[in-house]
């Protein structure tokens, strides 16, 4: 029974942390406020990640990063806390396996696969983008053993998304619902309990390690469909889905972080954005969970 670190304990680390324990291994659970699944084999561990985290970890076999600052904060809090798991997997040998998103490939037209070169073409893409460049260039020093799960806007218990915020409740209300949105781009949705498969399957494996891996995730699907299936399995009534104005989110900017945080990536949903995730699913035999079976645990 190995000990598994896992940071942050919102709806991917729980979930991570969940099927870790159910397998029998011993899960270390950190997060500021404890919180996360009540599980005989979960330590609940109040703490701050950026400060003393290899203290936590000390023993560990593998090290999840699981953790999301505010939105509105990622530039000031995710280097120090990056910093800080790059130093713990160094110090205690464990693996470290990071979850990361799509934002450091930029806008691209194709769809997205993991030999894509990172250009991001807004702040948090940089962001996410000089945090693989650091650890990648940690693991290639011989420093630590890392690699990176990417996965697209999540659906699934817990998941916060443009979706879950702004259409799921008032879909099934039977309200009126605005998304600032091409109704109908393919989009990549990325249900939690696949990421979770896929960190665990990747620290699980010396030969995945050393690159990033795109969590086998659903045919694509435009937000207009989604509302409606999301409609049918709620018997709510029929979608009535209108496409937000770009005044109306610049607006609200003004007002709330997170809003104005949407405006540079809004490319990721006036456009399709597709992630193709064939490779894990070769590589690890992780089959996407379908649609349908993640809204209904959003439900």
């Amino acid at each position: 029974m190995a000990l598994h670190v896992v940071v942050g304990a919102g709806p991917v680390g729980s979930a991570a942390a969940r099927l870790l324990a159910d397998e029998g291994e011993r899960v270390r659970l950190v997060s500021r406020r404890g919180g996360g699944p009540e599980h005989a084999g979960i330590e609940r561990v109040a703490a701050d990640a950026t400060v003393d985290l290899a203290r936590h970890g000390k023993g560990a076999v593998a090290l999840y990063s699981c953790a999301g600052p505010a939105y509105h904060r990622w530039p000031t809090d995710w280097p120090p806390l990056g910093a800080s798991l790059v130093s713990a997997a160094e110090e205690t040998g464990a693996v470290l396996v990071t979850t990361g998103n799509l934002y450091g490939y930029g806008q691209v037209d194709v769809p997205m696969t993991e030999d894509l070169p990172l250009r991001p073409n807004s702040v948090k893409g940089q962001v996410r983008a000089s945090l693989w460049a650091a650890q990648l260039a940690a693991h290639e020093a011989g420093v630590i053993r890392t690699a990176e799960v990417r996965g697209s806007d999540y659906l699934g218990a817990g998941a916060l998304s443009p979706f879950s915020a702004l259409v799921l409740a008032k879909v099934v209300a039977g309200r009126r619902a605005s998304i600032p949105a091409d109704l109908d781009a393919p989009h990549s949705w990325t249900y939690v309990g696949d990421v979770a498969k896929t960190l665990v399957a990747v620290a699980a494996d010396p030969n995945a390690w050393g690159r990033a891996w795109h969590v086998p995730t659903a045919p694509p699907m435009s937000v207009r469909a989604l509302a409606a299936r999301t409609a049918e399995l709620a018997g709510a009534p029929a979608v009535r889905l209108t496409k937000m104005p770009a005044f109306a989110l610049r607006l609200a900017g003004l007002f709330n972080p997170t809003a104005r945080e949407m405006l540079e990536v809004q490319y990721q949903f006036q456009r399709p954005f597709v992630l193709d995730s064939s490779a894990a699913t070769d590589a690890f035999g992780i089959k996407p969970t379908p649609t349908d079976d993640a809204l209904r645990e959003m439900l």
